[in-house]
């Protein structure tokens, strides 16, 4: 029988997490009966400690607030797409002992828009200016052709937004919450804020709007992706983001590809529908 190997998703809450019913899945339509994977509840001061402790069973981490910057110093090397956003979402422990980061949830979203046949664009809008929507502007970054304006709620948000869009190579434009619903005339949205906030645009939706990529998938759909896919509009939701982050991961970490899509979202779904 194959030496255990190990691998989990840290963070701080993590009891949610879909992530470990993502990667069993996985293993489990790929035959690695010896892989397993879990959830450790680690912050930022506990994280040194926990990686230091890691012994040769260990392939990788998935890594989720508030770890993905925390854990650069960490690390060995982390590849340019990760550098580019400053963030790690993904850590693949090698067999002579190196940490390896990188970041799927960019590739991971230009993947969910090709999925739902978005491969160019020639503008875009986001909704938001945490850490998601930096790495929502590096995947336009690679697929936007023109402007994408930011609607944000404060100055310093619009400043961010810029720095990272410089940074990035992007013509990104800057606006206020106020005027949010103006996003929608743009062909694709990507509303990266948390639950709750997008539903009082949900009455702004036109007609004829384009695509939609809310990167929420809990609870969902939220107000917004209902109102967008009753008027015909496209929707790429939240669970689309995590299972194609995910399948990045698992293939990274196992070296088998490719990971079974299908099977990891058929998992996702199951678990959220079931869940309280």
């Amino acid at each position: 029988m194959a030496d255990p190997r190990r691998a989990a998703v840290l963070g701080s809450p993590i009891v949610h997490s879909l992530s470990p019913v993502l990667h069993r899945a996985a293993y489990a339509d790929l035959g690695l009966g010896h892989w397993s994977y879990d959830r450790f509840e680690v912050d930022e001061a506990a994280l040194p400690g926990f990686i230091e402790g890691l012994d040769a069973s260990w392939a990788g981490l998935s890594l989720t607030m508030p770890l993905k910057r925390a854990v650069i110093p960490l690390l060995d090397e982390i590849s340019e797409t990760a550098s580019s956003v400053e963030a790690v979402n993904t850590v693949v422990l090698t067999e002579d002992g190196r940490r390896l980061g990188d970041n799927t949830d960019i590739p991971g979203m230009i993947a969910a828009l090709r999925e739902r046949g978005v491969e160019k664009t020639e503008s875009a809008a986001i909704l938001g200016a945490g850490a998601t929507a930096s790495s929502a502007l590096a995947a336009l970054s690679r697929i936007c052709t023109g402007p994408v304006t930011a609607y944000v709620r404060s100055t310093a948000r619009a400043a961010e937004m810029r720095g990272w869009g410089e940074r990035l190579g992007v013509d990104i434009r800057t606006a206020d919450w106020s005027e949010a619903a103006q996003a929608f005339a743009e062909p694709l949205v990507i509303a990266t804020t948390p639950a709750g906030t997008t539903d009082a645009l949900a009455d702004a939706v036109p007609d004829t709007p384009g695509t939609l990529f809310d990167v929420l998938y809990d609870p969902w759909p939220t107000a917004l992706a209902a109102r967008w896919s009753a008027r015909g509009g496209a929707v790429v939701g939240g669970l689309d983001l995590l299972v194609h982050q995910a399948v990045l991961q698992v293939e990274q970490m196992t070296g088998k590809t490719p990971a079974p899509l299908v099977a990891m979202r058929t998992a996702g779904e199951r678990a959220l529908h079931a869940a309280p």
